[in-house]
């Protein structure tokens, strides 16, 4: 294996809880491990799943014949909708070229014109290099801002400066902007392409968010679900499936919807929706045969969401048998997580830690009963993993995989024992341990597993040295995990979270203090992450939006917490 990339842990003593518990040796040679029932033991008290047998008693998508009459009519619907791509490729400038590209990737086809649509834009891009902009609505800051975000999502790197020309005389956007409303929100949803030191986009986010706010009440109902959707959630970081979802409601009240446009959309959701309910109930069956509730009783139950937001990562519909191993996966990864902050002493999980660096099923001779399930369960997921890439002819790219999980479980031995000495780090020794706990990088490499030749050994070399867009989401998802559930996890006596130690870093300051700057943290990755996505990039751009979309899910999961708290996605 490896070794680790991230500084070396401090050493701590062993949790004062002090494990009390000692080693038999049986006649063959085998070790027991004996526990004191009296051992003291956190206490998390997770409240249960919502969802019960939902998803194993719903057979919607078992209707193979309606489905297949569906998928017939995609594909005659698609022919019709690559014809006016085809038309669009001969007036890329247009107002309505632009329209039409925005409509096809919010409602969520894009990814079935994938090379008609990086045609149009190209070119549109080459016209950007010859000093022509957009047509002849060139000072209209609705379409700007449009042509802005459409170059921006593909990788262009289109310069910001181009926004000065709705600046007034003292460097402020004109005032007479905030009447436009459409132009507002276009504006608003590029900003969000922002990377560092384009101080223009941040003023135009401050700019817009502040208008639209104000002015959501005095505007037509229509306007004003767009406009209350996009403050909550924009483009940029909401799931993919949950953006199409929304519009497939908003776009026929547009002036410039496009009947068969949407009437695809429609049946494309329809279809893949199908797919993905009986993906989350091979999922609900496999974990309910796991039998965690009655074996590991502290362990969350959130199956569900955790297919939620790999569905985040990829919904297309070659990328099902990936989809389902990396909810697998997540899953077995919490109940992990659960293990190490919410029931195993300290001395435990040392063992515990050792074993899965053997990655051997005689280390669990010498693990407690609990924790000899716990390890079972990740070793059959690795014999099933092991086989679908064995298949592929991949199954030499493993180890990238598995010394990400060593990673993993070595950084919450640590945050353990910060937990048993009542520790509060540093945020850089936070931070260092963070990164992996929050479990982006362990994931991201799995979901690279499951989407083919695509991901070659390079770019697994690419992913070991933790890129600054794989950083930037774990810090995305570690702060804003830290921000939503610090309360709640220290009720319980977990290790001190983000919010704490900068708290203590920066002189004890206020909470809302600590929020508004790790919140500016969350941004900074953003910047980073867009930044990442802009041409040339380091690997192949299919691979890199596994990262957006992995930051999206985490930026929905985290709004209101799904996970820890609420148990709930929102829709």
């Amino acid at each position: 294996m490896q070794a680790s990339n991230y500084k070396p842990f401090r050493v701590f003593k062993p949790n004062r809880c002090g494990a009390l518990f000692a080693h038999s040796q049986h006649a063959d040679g085998s070790i027991q491990t004996i526990t004191s029932q009296n051992t003291k033991r956190p206490d998390a008290d997770f409240h249960p799943s919502i969802w019960g047998d939902y998803f194993l008693t719903d057979a919607s998508y078992q209707n193979t014949g309606t489905i297949g009459k569906m998928k017939q009519q995609v594909e005659e619907l698609k022919e019709e909708v690559k014809e006016m791509l085809m038309e669009s490729h001969e007036k890329p400038l247009e107002k309505k070229t632009l329209e039409l590209i925005d409509a096809i990737q919010r409602l969520g086809v894009a990814y079935h014109f994938d090379s008609e649509i990086d045609g149009i834009l190209e070119k549109i891009y080459h016209h950007y290099s010859f000093g022509f902009v957009v047509g002849e609505d060139h000072d209209d800051l609705y379409i700007v801002a449009l042509w802005f975000r459409l170059l921006r999502q593909h990788g262009y790197h289109i310069s910001s400066d181009i926004f000065n020309k709705f600046k007034d005389g003292e460097g402020n956007f004109k005032a007479s902007l905030t009447v436009n409303v459409p132009g507002m929100l276009s504006l608003y949803e590029a900003a969000h392409l922002r990377i560092r030191g384009e101080e223009i986009l941040d003023e135009a986010l401050a700019f817009t968010t502040t208008h639209l706010q104000s002015m959501v009440n005095d505007i037509s109902h229509h306007l004003a679900q767009r406009v209350t959707l996009a403050l909550r959630k924009p483009i940029r970081k909401n799931i993919p499936r949950l953006e199409t979802r929304q519009y497939i409601s908003q776009y026929p009240k547009e002036d410039s919807h496009n009947t068969t446009l949407l009437r695809l959309a429609e049946l494309d959701f329809n279809v893949l929706q199908a797919l993905h309910q009986e993906e989350v109930s091979n999922i609900t069956r496999w974990y309910k045969n796991l039998d965690i509730a009655s074996q590991l009783p502290y362990a969350r139950d959130r199956v569900i969401e955790f297919y939620f937001c790999i569905m985040g990562v990829y919904f297309e519909p070659q990328y099902s048998v990936g989809r389902q191993l990396h909810a697998k996966f997540i899953a077995i990864a919490s109940i992990i997580d659960d293990t190490y902050d919410a029931y195993g002493t300290y001395e435990e999980l040392k063992l515990f830690t050792k074993a899965v660096k053997r990655w051997d099923i005689s280390a669990v001779d010498v693990l407690p009963d609990y924790m000899k399930v716990v390890y079972q369960v990740l070793l059959d997921f690795l014999t099933e993993i092991t086989k679908h890439t064995a298949k592929e002819g991949r199954s030499c790219f493993l180890h990238y995989w598995k010394q990400e999980v060593e990673d993993v479980v070595q950084a919450y031995l640590v945050e353990a024992s910060w937990r048993g000495e009542v520790y509060t780090p540093t945020m850089e020794e936070y931070m260092s341990v963070g990164l992996h706990t929050a479990g982006c990088l362990a994931g991201i490499t799995l979901s690279f597993l499951g989407m083919g030749k695509i991901a070659t050994k390079e770019v697994f070399d690419w992913l070991s040295n933790k890129p600054k867009i794989l950083k930037a989401s774990s810090i995305i998802g570690r702060l804003l995990n830290d921000i939503t559930t610090h309360k709640f996890e220290g009720e319980r006596g977990h290790v001190a979270s983000a919010v704490e130690c900068y708290m203590k870093q920066h002189g004890l300051v206020e909470e809302k203090e600590a929020y508004k700057a790790l919140s500016e943290g969350i941004e900074n990755a953003w910047r980073d992450i867009n930044e990442e996505l802009l041409k040339p990039t380091a690997v192949g751009t299919p691979l890199l939006e596994r990262v957006l979309n992995l930051s999206r899910s985490l930026e929905v999961m985290y709004d209101g917490d799904s996970y820890t708290v609420d148990s709930y996605t929102g829709i």
